[in-house]
Order: structure tokens, then sequence, then C-alpha cells
């Protein structure tokens, strides 16, 4: 009886979040998205004050960053999920670690079991010191699984673990920092998701921004999907255009450089490369979709992309089940999904690279599952990418603004 509660409790949960992710993408429409969209611009108001005030104490030095001696790059976006930063991060460190650097990702560890306040300070009362930070991989291993490093700390690791580069996990990376550059010797730290993360000093800031849906609505969360104003653009050193098409986009250019008249903005396009089998060795050309008969399944902020990409390369999409970003699978839910899939009739079940790293072992279908492994190109005739490496690599630091 308590389980079938949680459960109630669980969906009933899930279905106002969602109704409310519907309100602030748009997707939601009617008196109570209205009324529901009103209160959440008071809440923005409110929400903007404080990240205003918090960013002038910092550039007014009333609080203060804390640089690590080593070259700090911070990547992040201005909004709230869906700008493919964990592909442009993954990308990021296969090319310094290629160029020779000793590289350290650090992460918040998004719904990770690291992420746990009252596990720290159980361990700081019961032990009288503050524990360290979650080691994901130490550049030779994956050390933990998804449930307790986070599913993009993890799925990190796994790519890059042959590469030398160290996961690390802590709320506070700069204690994070400090522990990777002590233990692991490394000379470059990647700040993932860490513009927002004043505390830590970074020279170059590249801010990622969303070709398809750039700033959303315009309103700070939590009634727009902004984590700071638009004007706070002129923090970044490059600007890199995700999911570009490659077609020229005046308009956007004309509001970064409103912004940021400097930064060099750098389009990149978010390609589909390969099928890879969820539990197995198997990987399959993305052709294989064609004609098929395919169930999807997806806990992203933007399943519309993942969507669209089987789409485009012929898929029969009889069956879709749509989570919330980070969404956390039960047994019920992946049950949902391959009862859809079994009446759907489906030859294959396909999520996202960064869902298939939260089921592991638990969901091994009679279906074929799979999942779209991406890789980030940068567009153009610029060497846009390769310049921002040199600058890392080689180059003088430019402080982030």
């Amino acid at each position: 009886m308590a389980a079938k509660h949680r459960g109630f409790f669980s969906s009933l949960g899930e279905a106002i979040a969602g109704f409310a992710v519907g309100v602030v993408y748009g997707r939601r429409k009617g008196f109570g998205a209205w009324l529901l969209g009103g209160f959440l611009r008071v809440l923005s108001w409110v929400f903007e004050l404080l990240v205003r005030l918090r960013l002038w104490l910092y550039r007014h030095r009333l609080f203060r960053d804390t640089p690590l001696g080593c070259k700090v790059v911070v990547v992040g976006n201005l909004t709230v999920g869906g700008t493919g930063k964990t592909p442009v991060v993954l990308k990021m460190a296969q090319v310094l670690a290629s160029r020779g650097r000793k590289v350290a990702i650090l992460s918040r560890g998004y719904k990770g079991a690291s992420d746990s306040w009252a596990k720290r300070f159980w361990r700081w009362l019961t032990q009288g010191s503050r524990p360290d930070p979650l080691v994901v991989s130490d550049g030779r291993n994956v050390l933990v699984g998804p449930d307790e490093a986070g599913d993009e700390p993890y799925m990190l690791a796994r790519n890059l673990a042959a590469l030398g580069v160290v996961i690390v996990v802590d709320r506070d990376r700069v204690e994070g920092g400090r522990f990777a550059l002590r233990r692991f010797g490394v000379d470059t730290i990647l700040l993932d998701d860490g513009l927002q993360y004043l505390p830590l000093r970074g020279q170059i800031n590249l801010v990622l921004v969303d070709s398809h849906d750039p700033f959303g609505n315009g309103c700070l969360l939590p009634r727009g999907i902004l984590r700071e104003p638009i004007a706070n653009l002129s923090r970044a050193s490059y600007v890199f255009v995700t999911k570009s098409t490659g077609a020229p986009d005046p308009a956007l250019v004309a509001l970064i450089r409103r912004h940021n008249p400097t930064a060099e903005i750098v389009p990149c396009a978010h390609r589909a490369r390969e099928l890879v089998e969820v539990d197995g060795p198997a990987r399959l050309p993305l052709e294989h979709l064609r004609g098929r008969r395919v169930a999807a399944f997806s806990g992203i902020a933007t399943p519309e992309r993942f969507e669209e990409t089987l789409a485009a390369e012929g898929a029969l999409l009889v069956a879709n089940r749509r989570f919330l970003d980070h969404h956390a699978f039960n047994d019920e839910d992946l049950d949902e999904v391959l009862e859809q899939a079994l009446r759907a009739q489906a030859e294959m079940i396909v999520t996202t690279e960064k869902d298939a790293v939260r089921l592991l072992a638990r969901f091994r279908p009679p279906v074929p599952l799979y999942y779209v492994r991406l890789e980030v190109e940068v567009l153009g005739e610029g060497d846009g990418f390769n310049a921002a490496v040199e600058r890392i690599c080689f180059g003088a630091s430019v402080p982030a603004r």
C-alpha cells in the first residue's frame, strides 16, 4: 500500500512538473496555463533581482572568486537544458587530451547520490572532516555508476577514460578543482555547466546558445528558461551556436553582437553518427532506421530534436514516450515503454545516450534496444573550434568577464 501511494504521488508530481514545463516552453494553452504563467512571471522578477545582485557582488569584489593556478575553461549556457553542452565538453576534452594536456572535468553531478547534502553533512558530523570529491573516472577506469555520479558525468567518463581524462564530481567545485590538482596533477580543468558558478575563476568562457530556441521567451526562471539576463552574453569569450544547420541567422548574430561585440561566434552542428546497442557490442549505421518501426523514449530537455533526428533518418515512429529531463527511470517506466513498443509492433527501441547510461543492465527488453550517438562538428570555413583549442593549449589567458 505504501509503495502504491509513493507511486501515485510520484506520478502526480511528475504530471504537475510536466504541466509547468509545458507552460514555460509554450506548449500548454488555456486558463490554467495563463494563470500559472502569471504566477511564474512574478517569481521570475524576484529571481532576476537576486541574480543581478549576486553578479554585482562578484563584479565589485564583495564576493571573491578563487583562482586554481591552472587553465580553467568554463563551458556553460545562459539557459537551462537542451543546448547540447555535453557533446561539446566531450569534444573539447578529446582534443585537449590528444594535444598532451592533462585534463579534468569538474561537474556538480546532477541528481547523482554525490549531490546529497545530507550525506555530506552526516559524514562531516561523524568523521569530523569534509568528504573527498567523488572520482567518477581516474583517467584509466570508470569507478562509479550513473546513480552515484549522475548521468552526464558517467557518460563523459565512459567516453573519455581511455584518454586519461579525469572526471570529478563535487558541488563545491573550488574544492573539486583543488582535489584534481593535488591527486592527479592536472593542468587543464573543464568546468562543466559552470557559467553560473562564480566562486571559481575561469580564464575562458565558452557559452552555448541553441540555434533553434536561443533564449526561450526571454524570461528568467521559473517563467522562462534563462538562468541570467541575455545581456550577460558579455561574459563570453566564445559563443558556440549549437544545433546549427549552417544557414545564416542574421537576427541571432545581431542579438549576440548587441551584447558582446568581440566574442568569436562558432556555429556547430550536433550530428547523429550511429546506433549503439545499449547492453551489447553492436553498432549500426543510421541507415538501419530507414523504413523500420521504431519505439522511442527520452528524458531530455528538448525531446523534439531527438524525435526529428529519427524521422529524418527514415524511422517510422510508431510509439514515443517523453519523460522529464534527467528522469530517473524506475521499473514501471520501463515496463510502460516496453508495453507500448510491443503493442505498436516495434522492431527496435531507440533512446538517447544520456538516457541509456541510466539503464545499465536494468532494462533488457525482447526488442533490440539502441541509443543514438551524437558528435559535435564545427561548421563554416573558419577554424573557430581549432582556434579555441589553440588558445586554451598555448595562447595567453584572457580573463573571463
